[in-house]
């Protein structure tokens, strides 16, 4: 067995919760699966056809393009601040969630996930090959993605948008007594432990009202495929956007990588482990700024820009760093991109989730949070095969220095999936 140290360690949880104007004192039956559980009160619910359909690659190109859109909609509102999100992980959790969707608000969530020319049942298919892809062989590279659904143990949930969920996302699925003090901890202890301990919880309360969370929580963790030398790591100068410098631990490598310059940025790759997954960092010119980077990615820019990195031997300076993105509500950014009819208390439509008729109320999403951590840093297991060249000082490679503001991105370059994107603005 191989062991190596943290370079990155990415966590992402997200929760969505659904709630009901109010819960009476009726007795439901359940309707709750729980495939690793024997609990008492928990039933088996029926069996649906599987449908495997071929891969479609425009979901994972449609994760990256609902990513920038809800990044651009975050950034609106915390702009030259460290940002830190997971358009798949998000992606995920509102996916398991548009089982339970339909009409106004079935078209409202496809279109705003960018999987509006997709049928459901390739939606789920692909999500579950998707998510197998992403299984790595490297033993330089960890990710893993955990589901859940957690219900109360008073509504009964239509056994389809279960089954749906636990096939084709593997799902876990509980049923609790929200009233059950407990409860809480339950659901935290399961967060905690599918995030290795850096995220200990992702829920405070749990509202009298509030009948269902939906949680996504992924994890990774990867070693550089060249890693950094720590004692060539030094003090250096950042230059904030406000105009003041701010002194930093610089990492230092020179070696062969992947680049691309733009109009008004560079662009560089750097890869974990084989390969199959890589850090994609854009810095701004010196004359441009994070505003104008952000302002010309699409899925289209994208995409060009991707395909035109080539390998080209360079000094490279990177600012270790390290983001605590705390527990961020995203109704509004979502509601900002065309899903608002999903937050509505009165209009909202998951008729598909789960049986009303003998409560009397309405389904409808009140809380998405989505809650990240990342520490970037020299470390590996062990050293890469790496050509030494000694070079004269008129033959140095091209600097590659990141001292201001820069765009990143970490993307399974086998599936084209972006798992995560942020930018930081002071290490």
């Amino acid at each position: 067995m191989i062991y190596f140290q943290d370079i990155s360690r990415i966590l992402l949880c997200i929760m969505i919760s659904t709630m009901l104007p109010f819960i009476g004192c009726k007795e439901l039956s359940i309707h709750l699966q729980d495939q690793k559980s024997d609990e008492p009160g928990i039933e088996e619910t029926v069996d649906i056809d599987p449908v495997i359909t071929p891969f479609s690659e425009d979901v994972p190109l449609g994760i990256t393009e609902f990513g920038f859109n809800l990044f651009d909609a975050i950034w609106e509102t915390e702009q030259n601040q460290n940002i830190f999100i997971s358009p798949l992980s998000v992606s995920i959790a509102l996916t398991m969630t548009l089982n339970g969707a339909s009409g106004e608000t079935e078209q409202a969530m496809t279109d705003t996930l960018q999987l509006q020319d997709i049928d459901r049942d390739s939606i789920n298919s692909t999500y579950q090959q998707l998510q197998e892809k992403l299984k790595t062989d490297d033993t330089k590279v960890a990710l893993t993605i955990a589901n859940s659904l957690w219900g109360h143990q008073e509504i009964q949930f239509i056994p389809t948008f279960l089954q749906q969920n636990t096939h084709y996302f593997n799902a876990e699925i509980s049923s609790l007594d929200f009233s059950d003090p407990t409860t809480l901890s339950i659901i935290n202890q399961w967060v905690s432990y599918n995030t290795d301990g850096k995220i200990p919880k992702i829920l405070d309360r749990i509202a009298s009202n509030e009948v269902l969370f939906l949680i996504n929580a992924v994890y990774f963790k990867g070693a550089w495929q060249n890693e950094f030398d720590p004692s060539q790591t030094k003090d250096g100068k950042f230059y904030l956007s406000s105009g003041n410098e701010k002194t930093v631990p610089m990492m230092s490598r020179t070696g062969n990588y992947e680049v691309f310059s733009g109009e008004n940025f560079q662009a560089i790759n750097l890869p974990y482990g084989e390969g199959e997954i890589s850090m994609y960092v854009f810095l701004p010119s010196k004359e441009s700024d994070l505003n104008e980077l952000l302002d010309g990615i699409n899925i289209d820019s994208w995409e060009e820009w991707l395909s035109d990195f080539r390998v080209r031997n360079v000094r490279l300076q990177i600012p270790k760093f390290k983001i605590e993105y705390g527990t961020k509500e995203l109704n509004d950014a979502l509601t900002a991109l065309g899903m608002g009819i999903a937050f509505d208390a009165d209009n909202a439509d998951f008729s598909r989730m789960a049986e009303l008729e003998r409560i009397g109320g309405n389904l409808y999403i009140t809380k998405v949070s989505h809650k990240t951590f990342i520490e970037v840093n020299e470390e590996g297991t062990e050293a890469a095969a790496a050509t030494s060249v000694g070079v004269g000082i008129k033959s140095l490679p091209p600097p590659f220095i990141v001292d201001r503001p820069f765009f990143f991105t970490i993307r399974d370059n086998e599936t084209k999936t972006v798992i995560f994107m942020g930018t930081m603005t002071e290490p």
